[in-house]
């Protein structure tokens, strides 16, 4: 589960995402990067952390099936939260075959956006044990 403190919960933070970041698709996914400024941060007294929020519209499926990526993509976010840079916010937006995509691929293409856009904080990386040559 990702915690509360790393999701996006205002439209006004996911809009300033997707507007005013870097974006990188993948075959699945869209995934779309923003740094915070520090004087903006919601509690500017708590801990600098990343926040990720997700987008899964109806074009993706039924409900069932739209639940069904969200919690998915949520589980891999969950588990890459920690090696974001703090102070980003990071959008990931499903496109329609991520229904049909396995979770190790739905985690490939998640990582390989975020190292492409730069915001993986490498000293804190986790590596991923089903990493693709692609992605090495």
């Amino acid at each position: 589960m990702l915690p509360e403190q790393h999701r996006l919960h205002r439209s006004s933070d996911f809009r300033a995402t997707t507007r005013g970041g870097r974006r990188v698709g993948r075959r699945d996914i869209v995934v779309h990067v923003s740094t915070r400024r520090v004087d903006v941060r919601p509690d500017p007294g708590g801990p600098r952390v990343a926040r990720v929020g997700l987008v899964v519209s109806k074009a993706v499926g039924p409900a069932v099936t739209r639940h069904r990526v969200a919690r998915r993509l949520r589980h891999v976010c969950a588990s890459m939260v920690a090696s974001l840079d703090p102070d980003t916010d990071v959008v990931v937006r499903a496109l329609v075959g991520a229904a049909t995509a396995s979770s190790p691929d739905l985690e490939r293409q998640l990582r390989s956006a975020l190292r492409r856009l730069g915001a993986v904080d490498e000293s804190t990386a986790v590596p991923s044990s089903d990493r693709g040559p692609s992605d090495r």
